[in-house]
C-alpha cells in the first residue's frame, strides 16, 4: 500500500516537475537519466548519478528543490561554481543562497536567517563548512528535503581530484538519517563509483548511468612543435568560434591571450589570481559572445553554461583523462559539430613525470601517477581515440568512431595477434600481479634483479619478445588495454588483469589487428631517442637543425624529415649526395631543399670527432 502511495504522488509530482521543466527551465523534455533520477529522489532513495559533462545535471536537484518540502543542501566544490549557480537560479525566480569564505560575516548571518525562516529552497556549501560542528547543530533544526553532492568524484580516494574533506561527508548520513542523497560526478570508473558509494553510505542507491559518447566531438591531438604559430592558425581558422584554451599555468594563459589579442583575435585570459571584475568581465564577455577565445586555467569552466563553445584546445597536457574528458565537454554542448585538440609534446610528459616522481609515495600518488599514464596513452595512442576514452570509463565497444585524427587519418595496421598472445600470456604467466615495465622486461628477457626475485626468467614467457624494443611492446600492451583485453588494477600498483575478452585471442580463435608501433612519435619514461644504434649526441643536432629548418619556413619539423630519417642519418652518417639519398624518407626534392645543410651538420660533427 505504502508502495502505491508512493507512486501516486512520484507520479504527480513528475508531472509537477515536467511542468515546471517547460515553465521555468524553457524544455519542452527531460533530456537521459534527468526522470529517473527525480522520481527517485520523489520516492525518499539514494541516487548516483553518472552523467556527461553538459548532460544537465543540476536540473535533477533544481526541479526536486522547487517542489520538495524543505531545503536542499548542495555540497560544491568550487566558490566560483556556487555563484553563478546561485545566481542562475535568482534568475528563474528559485531562492537560493551560498555560503563560503568569500562572504563576510552579516551576509551569512542574513543566509542563516533566511533558512529559518524557511526562504530558501537551496543552499549550496563546501563540504569544510557543512562538517563545522556548529553548523551541524543549525542542520538540526531545519527541515532539509535532499542533500545533493556536486562533482562526487572528489569523494573518492581512487578519484582524479580527491579532495580529504569530501571524503569525511559520510557523516550527514548519521547526522541526517532519513534524508535521500543524491551523488552527481560526470567521471567516475567502477573502482571510483563504488568508493563514492561506501563514502557517503549510500543505501541501494539507484545508478543511472549515460553515455560517455559525445559523437559530435572531434578529438584530435596534434604533435606541439611551434606552439603559438599553431594556436593562432587554429583559432584564426575558426572564423570567430567560440573556443576555450586551457593552459597549465596563469602566466602562459595571460601570454597566449596577449598574443592573440594583437594579432587581432577577440580574447581574454581567465584564472583565479586575476581580479574578480576582470574574471567577471572575461566571463560575461565570453557568454555574451563579445569574446570569442578564452585562454584559461582549468578554474574556467565548472558553472558555464554555453552551449555554443566550437572548440576546446588544451596547450598543455591534462593530468587525468577524467579531466580532459570534462573540459574537452564543454564544447558543442548544442550537439552541433564540435572540436577537441589537444598538443602533445612528449617534453610535457616527462616534466609532468618528474614533478610526480619528486612527491613521497603516497596511495593518493600511486592514484595520480596510474591517472597521468592512461592520459599519457591517450595522447599517444594508435587506435581509435574516442575508443580508448570510452573503454576507460568500461564502456567498451569495438567499432572505430571515423572522427578522430587517427580514424581520419589511420596509422599503418598488421595482424598483431602472435604480438597480442604472447603478451597476454606473459600477463598470465607472471600471475596478474605486475605493471607494464615489468611484464615487457619478461618478454624482453631482461636480467634485472626483480626478474631473479620472482624467478620469472624460468617462465615459458620469458624473452619471447626479445626481437623488439621495449617501445613496441609497451605500445602493444597499451593497445591491449585500450581495446578492454586488459586492465590496470589501480588497487595493486597498476597491476595488469586479463579480462574475459583476452580468452579468445589467447586461443587464437580470432585474430587481432594492431597498429604498428610508430616508435619515432611515442614517447614516455624511456624515451625511444636512447634506444636504437644511432650515434645520440649527432641525433640531438639534427633534430635541433630539423626544428631550425621548420621554424624557417612555418612548418612542422616531421615534415622537414621524420625521426626516422634523422636516426638513419645519425647511424650511416652520409657525407655525400648518393649516400644522403639512401636514407629512407629522401627523395631528389627534399636532398634539393635540406641535404646541403644535413650534409655539412654531420660533416662538421665528424670533423669535431676526429
Amino acid at each position: 500500500m505504502a508502495n502505491h502511495h508512493a507512486t501516486e504522488h512520484q507520479g504527480a509530482t513528475l508531472t509537477q516537475a515536467a511542468e515546471l521543466l517547460k515553465k521555468v527551465f524553457g524544455y519542452d523534455a527531460f533530456r537521459f537519466g534527468q526522470e529517473e533520477i527525480i522520481s527517485n529522489v520523489f520516492a525518499g532513495g539514494d541516487t548516483l548519478a553518472l552523467l556527461p559533462t553538459g548532460a544537465g545535471k543540476s536540473l535533477c536537484y533544481q526541479l526536486p528543490a522547487m517542489l520538495l518540502d524543505g531545503v536542499t543542501i548542495v555540497v560544491s566544490p568550487l566558490v566560483s561554481l556556487m555563484d553563478d549557480q546561485v545566481a542562475a537560479m535568482r534568475e528563474v525566480g528559485l531562492p537560493a543562497a551560498a555560503i563560503h569564505s568569500g562572504l563576510n560575516a552579516p551576509e551569512i548571518m542574513e543566509t542563516f536567517r533566511q533558512l529559518h525562516r524557511g526562504e530558501l529552497k537551496v543552499l549550496y556549501l563546501a563540504p569544510e563548512r557543512l562538517l563545522q560542528a556548529h553548523f551541524r547543530e543549525r542542520l538540526q533544526e531545519l527541515k532539509v528535503a535532499l542533500v545533493a553532492v556536486d562533482e562526487a568524484h572528489c569523494i573518492s580516494q581512487w578519484g582524479h581530484d580527491f579532495r580529504p574533506e569530501y571524503g569525511q561527508l559520510g557523516m550527514v548520513r548519521e547526522w541526517l538519517p532519513g534524508v535521500p542523497v543524491l551523488a552527481l560526478t560526470a567521471t567516475a570508473d567502477a573502482v571510483t563509483r563504488q568508493d563514492i558509494i561506501d563514502r557517503l553510505q549510500l543505501r541501494e542507491p539507484r545508478l543511472v548511468q549515460g553515455s560517455f559518447d559525445r559523437p559530435n566531438i572531434r578529438y584530435i591531438v596534434q604533435e606541439k612543435y611551434k606552439a603559438r604559430t599553431q594556436v593562432l592558425k587554429y583559432v584564426k581558422r575558426q572564423r570567430g568560434a567560440s573556443g576555450i584554451i586551457y593552459c597549465g599555468s596563469r602566466k602562459r594563459t595571460e601570454e597566449l591571450a596577449e598574443m592573440l589579442m594583437r594579432e587581432g583575435v577577440r580574447a581574454a585570459a581567465y584564472h583565479a589570481g586575476l581580479n574578480h571584475d576582470v574574471r567577471n568581465a572575461a566571463l560575461k564577455g565570453f557568454i555574451r559572445d563579445d569574446i570569442d577565445v578564452v585562454v584559461a586555467t582549468v578554474a574556467f569552466g565548472m558553472g558555464i553554461n554555453k552551449p555554443n563553445v566550437r572548440f576546446v584546445m588544451h596547450f598543455d597536457l591534462p593530468r587525468s583523462i577524467e579531466a580532459y574528458y570534462q573540459e574537452t565537454g564543454r564544447a558543442g554542448r548544442d550537439g552541433a559539430a564540435a572540436e577537441a585538440i589537444m598538443l602533445y609534446e612528449p617534453g610535457d610528459a616527462a616534466w609532468v613525470w618528474r614533478m610526480l616522481e619528486e612527491h613521497d609515495e603516497t596511495p593518493q600518488l600511486r592514484v595520480e601517477k596510474q591517472k597521468f599514464s592512461a592520459m599519457n596513452s591517450f595522447a599517444e595512442a594508435q587506435t581509435c581515440r574516442r575508443l580508448v576514452l570510452l573503454n576507460y570509463f568500461n564502456e567498451y565497444r569495438d567499432k572505430a568512431c571515423g572522427n578522430c585524427d587517427l580514424c581520419l587519418q589511420p596509422p599503418r595496421q598488421y595482424d598483431g595477434t602472435v604480438d597480442a598472445q604472447k603478451a597476454l600470456s606473459c600477463v598470465y604467466r607472471t600471475g596478474q600481479q605486475f605493471g607494464v615495465n615489468h611484464v615487457v622486461d619478461v618478454l624482453r628477457g631482461s636480467q634485472n634483479q626483480k626478474i631473479k626475485q620472482f624467478n620469472h626468467e624460468q617462465l615459458s614467457t620469458y624473452g619471447i619478445g626479445s626481437d623488439h624494443s621495449a617501445e613496441y611492446w609497451v605500445s602493444v600492451i597499451r593497445q591491449l588495454i585500450h581495446r578492454g583485453l586488459l586492465i590496470q588494477d589501480i588497487r595493486r600498483h597498476s597491476a595488469l588483469v586479463l579480462t574475459e575478452e583476452a580468452r579468445p585471442i589467447l586461443r587464437g580463435e580470432i585474430a587481432l589487428t594492431l597498429a604498428e608501433p610508430r616508435l619515432a612519435a611515442t614517447s614516455g619514461l624511456n624515451s625511444v631517442v636512447e634506444q636504437g644504434q644511432h650515434d645520440k649526441a649527432l641525433f640531438r643536432r639534427l633534430k635541433k637543425l630539423r626544428k631550425e629548418i621548420a621554424e624557417a619556413e612555418g612548418k612542422p619539423p616531421f615534415v622537414v624529415f621524420s625521426d626516422v630519417s634523422l636516426q638513419e642519418m645519425a647511424l650511416l652518417l652520409p657525407t655525400s649526395e648518393q649516400e644522403f639519398l639512401r636514407i629512407s624518407g629522401v627523395g631528389l626534392i627534399k636532398l634539393e631543399r635540406y641535404g646541403h645543410a644535413f650534409i655539412t651538420e654531420i660533416s662538421e660533427y665528424l670533423a669535431a670527432d676526429q
